[in-house]
């Protein structure tokens, strides 16, 4: 149970965030990111599924990525359409442009940058954008080409 310190304290974050664009901005930095997991559990899903195994999560290379396959040094990401501007489903913001533009131009860079590192060390790297988890046929047949399964 909240006590009235702490209850009185979130009606007035509530009202000032619903006030002004600083109080708004306040209130959001505070909330951490707890990664992509409902996009991370559909395609565990899937790969249970059909059958894949040999998966690892949260390894430690660079980039951290959704899932590795250490034996067939394939790792895999998947992609959420807002954060990495996919070609397909990216609309940006229409208030604080400059500041998303920025946000969404550093992810596409470090995108980049990992695939290309990952690349380099000898791992093979397949990018899946969260829609297309949608489509579990395709996702599974381009995993296992890639597998050689």
């Amino acid at each position: 149970m909240l006590s009235a310190c702490t209850t009185s304290h979130l009606i007035s974050m509530t009202r000032m965030c619903l006030r002004t664009t600083k109080a708004r901005s306040q209130l959001m930095s505070k909330i951490r990111s707890r990664g992509n997991k409902e996009t991370e559990m559909r395609l565990l899903a899937l790969l249970r599924k059909a059958g894949i195994s040999g998966w690892r999560r949260h390894q430690a290379l660079i980039g951290k990525p959704d899932f590795t396959f250490r034996s067939a040094r394939v790792v895999v990401f998947v992609d959420g359409c807002f954060w990495h501007a996919c070609p397909r489903c990216f609309k940006p913001p229409k208030t604080n442009r400059k500041y998303w533009n920025a946000k969404i131009a550093r992810n596409i860079r470090r995108d980049r940058t990992v695939t290309q590192a990952l690349r380099s060390s000898g791992w093979r790297v397949v990018r899946i954008w969260s829609h297309q988890l949608s489509k579990p046929a395709a996702i599974m047949a381009r995993l296992s080409k890639t597998l050689e399964l």
